[in-house]
């Protein structure tokens, strides 16, 4: 099953960001006068257990200011007093906060010289692979792949090299059902037959099906996760109690486009799952690279 990377947001600058110090200052007002409030009830419940005739007394003179300016008290309501009590804790707590606050200014960026264009050409031809001896190299002839563990060497004449697509395909930008669709692609590109998409509500971990051309069947689970979203051990768990016992995969893949987890890796390993992150991909991709059935030798 495919998780689609979480797409990102534009961060509002005018938004009023939270400031902690400023909120710190306000509930420390606000303990303040909460404390305040606490000492004048209880001021009060003592002059009524002491001298309860003065407390009726201004009571009743309470009682008749209050009638006497009921018109006047009508505009006003707690909701509305408790907000402009509330927004005039936050103006202090802000200002408090300002006189506290030292900005330093950011200092400006220094240009960037460009660089020289003959530094950059022989930067260029250090970063060249060297061909070993006995190899022949120079313009028009490829570079020579490197081999891999368990397989003859990549473009020799026990593996077809592949072609690369036309287009270059940036995996990291495709939807779920895209990347899988590309996937299905790059193994119908070499020479694979009966590929299907088959990802999708109950799926069981398959997101592609197909037959090599030495007719083994492969199927492959396509995890297109960010850069910081690495394929964990409980997705390769679930995709390895199926691949084979159900799918009757000769060759269980999963591709992504980030990469796996060291415990992910260590329980591929355990079971014959093949892992292929985004780097093997982008050189499965262009061609630079094996294809996945090719990590394994022919019949295995």
């Amino acid at each position: 099953m495919t998780v689609p990377a979480r797409p990102f947001r534009p961060v509002d600058r005018d938004r009023r960001r939270f400031d902690l110090r400023t909120t710190a200052l306000f509930f420390v007002l606000l303990a303040i006068i909460l404390c305040i409030l606490s000492f004048v009830a209880r001021t009060a419940v003592d002059i009524v257990e002491r001298r309860p005739f003065w407390a009726c007394s201004l009571a009743m003179v309470c009682f008749a200011a209050a009638l006497t300016g009921r018109s006047r008290w009508r505009r006003l309501s707690v909701a509305r007093c408790a907000r402009r009590a509330t927004e005039t804790l936050e103006a202090a707590a802000e200002r408090a906060s300002d006189t506290l606050r030292a900005p330093a200014p950011a200092p400006a960026p220094a240009p960037m010289p460009a660089p020289a264009e003959p530094m950059a050409a022989e930067a260029a031809v250090a970063a060249a692979p060297t061909a070993p001896a006995g190899v022949p190299s120079g313009p028009g002839v490829p570079a020579p792949e490197a081999a891999y563990p368990g397989a003859e060497p990549f473009g020799s004449g026990g593996a077809e090299a592949t072609v690369p697509l036309d287009d270059v395909v940036d995996h990291a930008e495709l939807d779920p059902d895209a990347f899988e669709q590309a996937i299905a692609d790059l193994c119908a590109r070499d020479d694979c037959r009966q590929v299907e998409v088959v990802g999708g509500a109950g799926d069981l971990g398959a997101d592609v099906t197909a037959v090599t051309p030495d007719g083994r069947r492969v199927v492959i689970q396509c995890k297109r996760y960010c850069d910081t979203n690495k394929v964990g051990s409980q997705d390769m768990q679930r995709f390895g109690g199926t691949c084979f016992t159900v799918h009757e995969a000769d060759i269980a893949v999963v591709v992504t486009t980030s990469d796996f987890t060291a415990p992910a890796l260590e329980y591929a390993q355990q079971c014959g799952i093949l892992c292929v992150n985004g780097e093997e991909l982008s050189a499965w991709t262009d061609g630079t690279g094996p294809r996945p059935w090719d990590l394994v030798g022919p019949g295995v």
